[in-house]
């Protein structure tokens, strides 16, 4: 039996990975066997600018985190080395960044699987959402839409303002000569 010590550390690690996972809109299990120093401080400093928390975790701790959350379904990845990337602003961030890194590193750097709002997402899931642009591309997007038919109807109304507006602009000028003389 461990000592008492050692179980409450590891009960505080547990604690707070189910606060962190409550926390989580979504998130990734990633197996990280295999890269580098640098790619692994390049890949945490993108995850940080992006608002993604980035962790090693041992496997038994996060098993029992995960069935506190009602995420047990994901107990049969959890072997090797894991990873966890979770975000509790932008659901897509996790997986967009992951799969960049596991495109780039290939077998050395894998998604084992995902989660999002409290379900398990089936791996072809988490590789779809994670080639959706990010939410400010997305709400650029969007805005971009909705300017776009104002935006043809001002160039329009400038163009038919223009086009008949000359004439109306002559015609004064006209009338100002002969009131001069």
């Amino acid at each position: 039996m461990p000592n008492a010590k050692v179980l409450s550390e590891k009960q505080a690690i547990v604690a707070a990975l189910v606060d962190d996972l409550k926390a989580a809109s979504s998130g990734v299990l990633v197996d990280y066997k295999g890269i580098t120093v640098a790619e692994d401080t390049a890949l945490r400093h993108e995850l940080r600018e992006n608002g993604v928390e980035y962790a090693v975790v041992k496997n038994t701790l996060l098993r029992r985190a995960l069935d506190d959350v009602d995420l047990g379904d994901l107990d049969e990845v959890l072997n090797g080395t894991t990873s966890m990337a979770i975000s509790k602003e932008d659901p897509i961030a996790p997986m967009r960044i992951v799969n960049k890194y596991a495109k780039q590193l290939g077998d050395r750097f894998n998604i084992k699987a995902g989660f999002m709002d409290g379900k398990v997402l089936p791996l072809d899931d988490v590789y779809a959402l994670a080639e959706l642009p990010s939410k400010d591309a997305l709400l650029g997007q969007v805005l971009g839409m909705m300017l776009a038919p104002i935006t043809s109807l001002a160039i329009v109304l400038k163009a038919i303002a223009e086009k008949n507006g000359e004439p109306a602009a002559e015609a004064p000028a006209e009338e100002a000569a002969p009131a001069a003389e």
